[in-house]
């Protein structure tokens, strides 16, 4: 089997979230569970599945930025739905700027992406609230607002798209909307979400559930109330992302774990937030820990050669370093990174790109222009 360049580089892309529930991304899929204490997911899954399928619950996800949260996070979509529920699941950095996040952002991006969702699968809510709202925000805003029975997905991107890309519109947006927070979580759940469970029983599904991605990467700046924009978001305004009428699970920043306010963060939620931990490349004694170094090799040579086992693949290693040692070298440098691991190959790549495998040479020298001890 010869190696596809074009697509090895293509699935090193560590800015790609494999999507489990597709086909072509299932194959490069590596389960990490093993050597992470546990399949996280499966908590996840068990309490919104097993513990109470007919009652809201709200989870909390963290981890490194880039350790694999999102690849997770879709495997657990797919799961779910597989089960009977209707997921959503959607990035929030796609929507929001993460410099600067307030509690209404988030609420309304979580109705935006729902309504977006139901009305994909012909279940078209018209909840009154919103419907004055957006003529109220259209006034305040001074921005003509149209938006048709149908549309309400619309009238939140229409809001989002105005207001993403100006502080100052943001700003303003935020005052006029800070003192109807009460009110917003109120329709949303008693014009959104309950009518919208009751919608997609009606198709045959068990429930609804929301999985927010990428919170974890708000920034750790310092908010006009005095807190940091995490626990100003987790902790100090918690209580209110807890009460969606749905299960719920979002990202947080890792921050927050290792926080005075974890406690006060517990209280809120009612849970310990899961964290999913780096691929383990030592052992705590110093000395190398084989089955978390073996994982990341299979990752990388499933990228190679997608749909190849690993006995298999063992025997084209050649085609992409020149030996199984050079392979073993860049995954003990990534130090358990998955991110980092696939960024390092592509930035070889680039260097290297008149040749087509990675030799020892080549990961020695990138290695020392990044500064990295071996």
């Amino acid at each position: 089997m010869k190696l596809d360049l074009v697509r090895f580089f293509q699935a090193c892309n560590p800015a790609k979230t494999l999507v489990v529930g597709k086909a072509e991304d299932r194959q490069y899929y590596i389960d990490f569970s093993k050597v992470r204490g546990g399949k996280i997911i499966e908590e996840l899954g068990r309490t919104i599945t097993r513990l109470s399928p007919n009652e809201p619950t709200c989870q909390l996800f963290t981890g490194h930025i880039g350790c694999g949260k999102s690849t997770e996070l879709q495997q657990l979509k797919a799961e779910l739905e597989q089960q009977g529920f209707h997921v959503v699941y959607f990035e929030s950095s796609q929507s929001l700027d993460m410099a600067d996040v307030d509690i209404t952002d988030i609420l309304l991006s979580v109705a935006r992406e729902v309504s977006q969702s139901l009305e994909a699968i012909q279940i078209n809510l018209k909840p009154r609230y919103f419907q004055t709202l957006f003529t109220e925000l259209a006034e305040f805003l001074q921005t003509p607002i149209e938006l048709s029975q149908a549309e309400l997905s619309l009238g939140f991107t229409k809001i989002t798209a105005k207001t993403k890309d100006s502080p100052k519109l943001r700003g303003q947006l935020r005052q006029y909307l800070e003192p109807r927070t009460n009110g917003i979580l109120e329709a949303i759940n008693q014009e959104l979400l309950n009518p919208a469970k009751e919608k997609l029983k009606e198709k045959g599904k068990k429930g609804l559930v929301v999985i927010v991605d990428n919170l974890d990467r708000v920034d750790n700046s310092l908010k006009p109330s005095g807190y940091y924009q995490p626990e100003y978001l987790f902790v100090e305004r918690g209580e209110q992302l807890n009460k969606l009428s749905c299960h719920v699970v979002y990202t947080i920043p890792l921050v927050l774990f290792f926080s005075n306010a974890l406690g006060r963060l517990t209280n809120r939620f009612g849970v310990d937030p899961k964290a999913l931990t780096m691929v383990p490349v030592r052992c705590r004694d110093c000395s190398e820990f084989q089955e978390g170094i073996l994982l990341l090799k299979k990752l990388i040579m499933a990228r190679a050669f997608p749909g190849v086992s690993w006995e298999q693949s063992q025997n084209l290693i050649t085609q992409v370093f020149d030996s199984a040692d050079t392979l073993e070298r860049l995954c003990k440098v990534s130090g358990g990174h998955v991110r980092n691991l696939l960024k390092k190959i592509l930035d070889i790549f680039k260097l290297i790109a008149k040749k087509v495998s990675i030799i020892f040479n080549n990961v020695s020298i990138f290695l020392s222009k990044h500064n990295v001890q071996i």
